[in-house]
């Protein structure tokens, strides 16, 4: 099975681009959502507790209070990795075996955290999806809903575009055009298939 890795920060537009693979009979695996699935944890909710204080409520996890601890300091998101890293690492994992399993040949692992996580060791390729940060504010925002001070602790938070464009085969820019950004994901995409 070849394993894609697709990253890029926050607002990018990694979901659009996931659909797009998706309909080229790629298996998905959205990391985000693992994220989402392994908060149920109790030892994870304590460490989280733990280390961030008032994020774990009645059992659990208050996502927008995490957040906002969370991507408040370059080093506040780097110990949030730390703690969920692992976690989701493992999860992912078991998703790879259980698709690898089931006779998929192709799987785009979606994951904003790839490098941070070392899951970039398990791609055969890996692209990266950026978009100017004025662009993704404005989408981050709508999407999620967040005051000022979350967008600018959010977007502080990200990587830069250098640190994608050094260590992925394969660059991508979504500044608004989305059938730009399809036709040059399926050629992409396709080409991987190919190679």
């Amino acid at each position: 099975m070849k394993i894609i890795g697709l990253t890029g920060p926050s607002g990018t537009g990694k979901t659009t681009l996931s659909e797009v693979a998706k309909s080229l009979n790629y298996a998905i695996i959205d990391c985000d959502k693992v994220a989402k699935e392994v908060t149920n944890n109790p030892e994870l909710l304590n460490a989280l507790e733990a280390e961030f204080k008032n994020v774990v409520i009645n059992g659990k996890l208050n996502r927008k209070a995490l957040a906002t601890k969370a991507f408040a300091t370059k080093e506040a998101t780097e110990r949030l990795n730390s703690i969920m890293l692992p976690i989701i690492v493992n999860a992912i994992n078991e998703k790879i075996i259980s698709h690898k399993n089931a006779g998929a040949e192709f799987l785009l692992l979606d994951a904003p955290t790839l490098y941070e996580s070392g899951e970039d060791r398990q791609c055969d390729a890996v692209i990266a999806l950026l978009a100017d940060e004025k662009i993704r504010a404005e989408r981050i925002k709508a999407r999620d809903n967040l005051t000022p001070e979350q967008l600018e602790s959010r977007l502080k938070a990200a990587k830069p575009d250098n640190f994608y464009k050094e260590r992925a085969e394969y660059i991508l820019y979504n500044n608004g055009d989305l059938n730009e950004l399809r036709a040059e994901a399926t050629k992409i995409l396709k080409q991987i298939k190919e190679i």
